[in-house]
């Protein structure tokens, strides 16, 4: 016994040294999405909770922002290793002097609408009183003011649906597959002269994506690629699964105290995911399209917004 000891302790040494195969240590990653747990995220809450993150060794933590934290100030203040961001966003951010990299794209349409509250189009409200979010998200619409000469006055609030509701504006703007829904749950429901949908009119800027800091890239680009890969195949899983990855989006929702029911999850959800498939081939495609990002860029520029054009290099690994 006394001679098999030092065997076991140096066996115990070399384990804790060498694990053993199939036991490899997972490389941590915080992941950031850009507003409050909704089935806007799914695919990678289905990618965490099935496993996906960790096949690829990643040891995934996926952190909300607070009303005190916002993504991008985790990303500048290296928090956290990604965040998802719309296209226009990234480029005001990487004109600004942000550098960023370009991990994934899900989003391949606008899913921006403009609501009048009368029964006429939105094109017909020149001067009009717009509500608009105060955390952003506007800039494609701005872009199309100009563009058309409309002279909104945009009304920037935290809900924006409340002052459609009362009568404070004349029109909002609105996602497809969240602030849309809300209004059609209202005594204003809105009639399809009234709503412009920006994806049909040639301001179709795809929009959300996974991007990092270049600096943070720089220091894993494997790291990266696997938690892109692990991604990308939770969103797969999601178009498959719907109701089941509903099943975990709501168990997120609840932990989150965020306001809201399955039935507007869902029809989020499935919005969402219709938003992902390209016009053209009807899949969802994962890329950014450089005509896209070159529109954009375009739009922004001659709008005022961005110092110089951005080109899609700027951006990719």
């Amino acid at each position: 016994m006394k001679r098999a000891l030092p065997f076991c302790l140096t066996l115990l040494l070399l384990l804790a040294f060498f694990p053993l195969s199939g036991q490899e240590i997972l490389k941590p990653f915080v992941f950031t999405p850009q507003w409050t747990p909704q089935a806007q995220f799914a695919g990678y809450y289905a990618a965490l909770e099935k496993g996906f993150y960790r096949e690829e060794g990643l040891d995934v933590k996926i952190v909300h922002p607070s009303s005190t934290s916002s993504a991008m100030d985790r990303i500048i203040g290296n928090q956290s290793d990604a965040t998802t961001l719309q296209l226009a966003q990234a480029l005001e951010l990487v004109d600004s002097g942000i550098e960023l990299v370009h991990i994934l794209q899900t989003s391949m349409n606008n899913g921006l609408v403009l609501v009048s509250r009368t029964d006429v189009s939105p094109l017909t409200l020149t001067g009009a009183r717009v509500a608009t979010w105060r955390a952003g998200f506007a800039q494609i619409a701005e872009c199309m003011s100009a563009e058309l000469n409309l002279e909104y006055e945009w009304i920037q609030a935290a809900e924006i649906i409340n002052l459609y509701v009362v009568g404070a504006v004349d029109a909002t703007l609105a996602m497809s597959y969240n602030e849309y829904y809300q209004l059609l749950q209202t005594d204003l429901i809105p009639s399809e002269n009234s709503v412009y949908r920006f994806s049909e009119h040639g301001f179709n800027i795809q929009e959300d994506g996974i991007y990092m800091s270049r600096s943070a890239y720089r220091k894993d680009p494997d790291r990266a690629q696997r938690f892109a890969r692990a991604s990308r195949r939770g969103w797969e899983w999601v178009r498959d699964n719907p109701e089941e990855a509903l099943d975990i989006v709501m168990t997120y929702v609840k932990r989150g105290n965020t306001a809201t029911n399955r039935i507007l999850q869902k029809k989020m959800l499935d919005e969402v995911l219709r938003l992902q498939l390209d016009q053209k081939s009807g899949r969802p495609e994962f890329r950014l399209v450089p005509a896209m990002v070159d529109q954009a860029s375009d739009l922004m520029y001659r709008n005022g917004m961005l110092k110089r054009p951005i080109k899609i290099e700027e951006i990719l690994p």
